[in-house]
């Protein structure tokens, strides 16, 4: 029986670091795509206003 204690931990972490890849996956773009976008825009007009100054 000392298999199966030795398995379980890393079972359940790749299980959880699965279930964690697709709601990552799954939360980019849709509804919010154009939302982020926009403010990923202007993070990088505001950095490079920064490196003009």
């Amino acid at each position: 029986m000392q298999y199966v204690s030795a398995i379980v931990p890393p079972l359940v972490m790749a299980i959880g670091f699965g279930f964690l890849v697709r709601a990552i996956i799954r939360s980019q773009g849709g509804a919010q795509k154009g939302k982020e976008d926009a403010a990923a825009e202007a993070l990088a007009r505001a950095s490079r206003q920064d490196a003009v100054q």
